[in-house]
């Protein structure tokens, strides 16, 4: 969300800002906006100005009424009568254009980071770091067609079930993917110091709004009578400190959170890409980070998130590359975003297996998450980040791909033995 005041006060950075993240006619939104202000600030000036006679003629009934003068007594009250016509008339106004206002200002992405580079798409990322040797040599499987030979895959039956874009696990593939998951989430609690937290499923739609997938992404969610299932875990642990003033001792060290949850996406805009296999299914459970930081700590937690994501990769001995995102082709709510793709040697390239993003106070200011500072009366935004710590499908697939033998089984990374009881190949 944006603030109208700091339009008002350099709509050239607005306009800018929005035209290098693809708004059309960006110039167009900014006039709209500033218009809408003038007259939401005029329709409030006009509604204060007429309550102010309306209360002033009111207190010259009783007196014109003491002095038996009903003639005037008569006038004032035809005064306050037609005032009061003024102030609901005022009040309509300034309710339909601060709706417009705000409709409008929620549509709009967040503004790009000052060293986020310019670009229309994802050939204007900038690569980072890489991070470990790709597999070379011999034929990798398609993750799906191993998982299928090895029966343990089974794309069929939740088709039967529950149509396109869905997978049963079975077995020993079954298990791996729980051990990711918990593996996971024991690194960033006991090593990165995030609190585990088990939030709703299902939200309402304020909480969407709070963190940007409403109004514009309402296609790509899946709703359940008055509630929606989460896309993300983002939803559920960023609205924790939704509407909440936070005393800034709280934030002395960043809020850090952290849940191992199902996620639930239509992929309504994603027709024809990675229609089989696990890339890009329906249901999927993913690591989500979340920190909550003074304005000031942010960019530091950034960083730090996008490490709490990588040594996650480096355990598993799984290759991967940071790619810094260009303007075009960030999220909606974030400033600045790094995504780690990880090797998939089936297709001799990196895929993105975790985004981090820093999102500013452009989150809290939808959600009115606040703090403040000690020793001050004013309240400040949050700032909020998210980030995956990684997606449990995709690092699966990862390991499927980059651990198979020429026997056709899958071996299982070192990290993961501890979870595994004693289990050393899937497929065995």
């Amino acid at each position: 969300m944006h603030d109208i005041r700091a339009i008002r006060d350099n709509p050239a950075a607005f306009v800018s800002g929005w035209s290098s993240r693809g708004v059309e006619d960006a110039q167009a939104v900014v006039d709209r906006a500033l218009e809408l202000d003038r007259q939401l600030r005029a329709a409030q000036t006009a509604g204060q100005e007429a309550l102010a006679k309306r209360n002033a003629a009111s207190k010259l009934i009783g007196a014109a009424m003491a002095k038996k003068d009903m003639a005037e007594a008569d006038r004032l009250k035809a005064e306050v009568e037609a005032l009061k016509g003024e102030i609901a008339a005022a009040e309509k106004v300034e309710a339909e254009v601060g709706k417009e206002l705000r409709d409008l200002l929620a549509a709009q992405k967040n503004l790009a980071a000052d060293d986020v580079p310019d670009g229309e798409d994802e050939a204007g990322n900038v690569e980072v770091s890489r991070w470990g040797e790709p597999r070379e040599g011999g034929q990798a499987k398609d993750h799906a067609d191993l998982g299928e030979a090895l029966g343990l895959l089974d794309f069929e039956a939740a088709a039967r079930m529950s149509g396109a874009r869905f997978a049963v696990l079975k077995g020993g593939l079954a298990r791996l993917e729980r051990a990711v998951g918990q593996f996971m989430l024991d690194v960033q609690t006991a090593e990165h110091g995030y609190l585990e937290v088990n939030p709703p499923y299902l939200v309402r739609d304020e909480a969407m709004f709070g963190t940007g997938q409403l109004p514009k992404f309402e296609e790509d969610l899946f709703r359940v009578g008055e509630h929606l299932l989460i896309p993300t875990a983002e939803v559920s642990l960023t609205n924790l400190v939704r509407e909440q003033i936070l005393p800034e001792d709280q934030l002395a060290e960043p809020m850090r959170l952290t849940a191992l949850t199902p996620c639930f996406r239509a992929e309504a805009g994603s027709a024809g890409r990675d229609t089989r296999g696990l890339i890009r299914q329906h249901q999927f459970h993913k690591v989500e980070l979340v920190s909550i930081t003074r304005p000031e700590d942010s960019e530091a937690e950034h960083e730090r998130m996008v490490r709490c994501a990588e040594v996650v990769l480096e355990k598993l001995e799984l290759p991967y590359r940071r790619m810094l995102l260009c303007k075009g082709d960030m999220g909606f709510s974030a400033r600045k975003t790094f995504d780690l793709e990880v090797w998939l040697p089936s297709q001799g390239t990196y895929r993105e297996i975790s985004s981090c993003s820093n999102c500013g106070d452009f989150q809290a200011r939808r959600m009115d998450a606040r703090f403040k500072r000690a020793g001050e009366k004013k309240t400040e935004f949050v700032h909020t980040l998210n980030g995956s710590g990684l997606a449990v499908g995709r690092t699966l697939v990862a390991i499927m791909e980059n651990y198979q033998d020429e026997d056709g089984r899958i071996a299982v990374p070192p990290a993961l033995l501890p979870y595994m009881g004693g289990v050393t190949h899937v497929g065995a």
